[in-house]
């Protein structure tokens, strides 16, 4: 098992939502070599940026742990908008720092190289919950297969880096984030970020009606963000080899049941109306929690109850 305090570890993508939480798991741990650089900072969908960033860090003596947290991201909208700019950033960005670290000799020294995979990568027909074994399997929907056939392969470069040049290396696969801090833009935001934004504004406006897309029948799974940095990490401190596991909180919930929810702790007395001209996705997707359980001694500990009700009142009372 890894001591992560004794770890020097570079986070990129460390001021997302998912980074700010994995930041504060460190800080809690005890541990301070941390480096989180921004996208300003460096771009790593540039090998030269990328390999520049890896050179600096520590001071030149480079991570020994690399979290990698960083990436286009947004919900069914967005996968439908830019499935280009999804695939490229994802796979350049991945394959920019797996070559940097074999390139200035991180591998030879140890780096553990964690990736963050998507419950996208996951077949179209694959049963649900869904199960690791599952993954390939089958082509994911067509509607984000860009995306998770973009992390899928990177789970498969791991592999040959483990197998060509001994990386050890981390891989799992939450469901959809949420909690306090989440990400407010309509076209980039998850699922439950933008439910809560939606009607919060609602509630401020005095406004009538709430609209959203589909049928709200889809069933989804979620996890709260400082459950998933907690799995995260755990993940870092145990795992060497790219063996996907799933993170998840481990409760379905219809997507109709969830606006519910939230529009009762936004005090929103108005209609919910739900259009139906826009598509649902698939109809049910969620992750099995058991291979946590067992590789990772871990579970999630917040309810979907109690994190909304965190969630609501943060956005609605925001600083």
């Amino acid at each position: 098992m890894r001591d992560l305090r004794e770890q020097r570890v570079l986070i990129t993508g460390g001021s997302g939502f998912l980074g700010r939480a994995v930041r504060r798991a460190l800080a809690a741990r005890g541990v301070h070599a941390v480096e989180a650089p921004t996208h300003a900072q460096a771009d790593l969908t540039r090998q030269s940026a990328t390999d520049a960033m890896l050179a600096a860090s520590f001071a030149g003596h480079g991570p020994t742990v690399l979290l990698h947290l960083a990436g286009f991201v947004g919900g069914l909208g967005a996968n439908r908008q830019w499935p280009a700019r999804f695939a490229y950033d994802t796979l350049a960005m991945a394959l920019h720092l797996i070559e940097g670290c074999r390139a200035q000799g991180l591998i030879d020294r140890g780096l553990l190289f964690l990736q963050v995979g998507t419950m996208c990568s996951y077949p179209a027909d694959a049963p649900c919950p869904y199960r690791e074994e599952s993954l390939w399997r089958g082509r994911p929907d067509p509607e984000i297969a860009s995306y998770g056939l973009s992390k899928l392969a990177i789970l498969q470069v791991l592999e040959a880096y483990r197998l060509q040049h001994g990386l050890a290396s981390a891989y799992v696969i939450p469901t959809g984030f949420y909690g306090p801090g989440d990400n407010a833009n309509p076209a980039t935001s998850h699922v439950v970020g933008a439910l809560i934004h939606k009607y919060v504004q609602a509630v401020r406006a005095n406004a009538p009606e709430v609209v959203h897309w589909g049928t709200g029948t889809p069933v989804r799974d979620f996890i709260h963000v400082n459950d998933a940095a907690e799995g995260l990490l755990r993940a870092a401190e145990v795992l060497s080899v790219p063996d996907p596991v799933n993170l998840t909180g481990g409760e379905e919930v219809s997507i109709r049941d969830l606006a519910d929810r939230i529009a009762r702790l936004t005090g929103f007395t108005g209609r919910t109306v739900w259009d139906t001209s826009k598509g649902d996705g698939q109809p049910r997707r969620s992750l099995c929690p058991e291979k946590a359980a067992q590789v990772l001694n871990w579970r999630a500990q917040i309810t979907l109850d109690a994190g909304l009700r965190e969630a609501v009142r943060a956005a609605m009372n925001p600083g």
